[in-house]
Parts: structure tokens; C-alpha cells; sequence
């Protein structure tokens, strides 16, 4: 059975140039940063629409891209999840992709849902808020050579320390 879930930081997602084959199945993600989930979406190539929503950030079209942005380079170690509507936990909605999105929302009640969404949590101290100046260079280009440093030296430290 194919693994239909995936969780890395966000700084390792901008690093990945391509989405790999393995990745075409997940349809769902979430914006996360421990305990505290930010935005929960669906699109049938999550990691296209995880891209789209940085790059809407930077025009305010997205509202959690706007936030990552403003919110960088703390927002480097934010977690994207991936998931695939067809992954067991969704066998009680029937794999319906809508009926899972509403499934992590209630679930999770995310900061930045607004529809579906009852109960938004409320944005947790210590997060510049969406008004607040861009803390990262207007390339995406810059973004991801900050992402690659960024993941060199956790690489670093890892081997330092075994």
C-alpha cells in the first residue's frame, strides 16, 4: 500500500524543484507549526497549490502566504503536511476529497480557515500578523537559497553532533 502521508519542514518542500511521482496522490495539506495548525486546503496536486499559496503571498492573495512571508525565516521550520483523501483515516467520509478537507478543519480548527470552520483557532503569540511589513526577500528564488542553507546547516549539525 502506498504511504499517503507526508510531513517536512517547509524549508526542506522549497528545495524540492519538481513534485516527485510520489507526491501526485496527496490532494490535501496543512500549514502547521507544532501544535497549531495555520491552514488546512485541497487541490488535486497539493504540492502545486502549497507553491501557489507562496507565491499568491507575495500580491496578499493568500492569506498563509502572506503569513509565511511575514512571518520568515521563522516560518522555515513551519511543517507542510501532505495527505491523500485515500489514506485510512478518511474511510469514515468515504475518500470524498471535499469531506476530508471538512474532516481536518473541524478536526484541527485552523488559524486562516474561515469557511467550514466553526471555531478558528486564534493566532498564537510570538507570529507577525498578516499586516505586518514582508520579512523576506520578493524572489522565490532568494527564498529557496535561504532554504537550501537553512537545511545545509541543519545537515551540519546533525553530523556535528554524532
Amino acid at each position: 500500500m502506498p504511504e499517503h502521508h507526508l510531513a517536512l519542514a517547509l524549508k526542506r518542500f522549497l528545495i524540492v524543484a519538481e513534485c516527485p511521482p510520489e507526491w501526485r496522490a496527496f490532494d490535501l495539506y496543512l500549514f502547521r507549526a507544532a501544535e497549531v495548525v495555520f491552514y488546512v486546503g485541497q487541490s488535486y496536486l497539493a504540492y502545486e497549490r502549497v507553491w501557489q499559496h507562496i507565491y499568491d503571498g507575495y500580491k496578499a492573495r493568500s492569506v498563509v502566504g502572506r503569513f509565511i512571508l511575514c512571518n520568515w525565516p521563522k516560518s522555515m521550520n513551519f511543517t507542510i503536511e501532505l495527505w491523500s483523501s485515500q489514506a485510512d483515516r478518511f474511510a469514515a467520509v468515504q475518500h470524498d476529497l471535499n469531506a476530508a478537507e471538512r474532516l481536518l478543519i473541524e478536526q484541527y480548527a485552523p488559524c486562516f480557515n474561515d469557511a467550514l470552520n466553526q471555531r478558528p483557532t486564534p493566532l498564537p503569540d510570538g507570529y507577525a500578523p498578516l499586516n505586518a511589513p514582508l520579512r523576506c526577500s520578493r524572489s522565490p528564488n532568494k527564498l529557496i537559497h535561504e532554504a537550501e542553507r537553512a537545511v545545509r546547516m541543519d545537515e551540519r549539525k546533525t553530523w556535528s553532533t554524532v
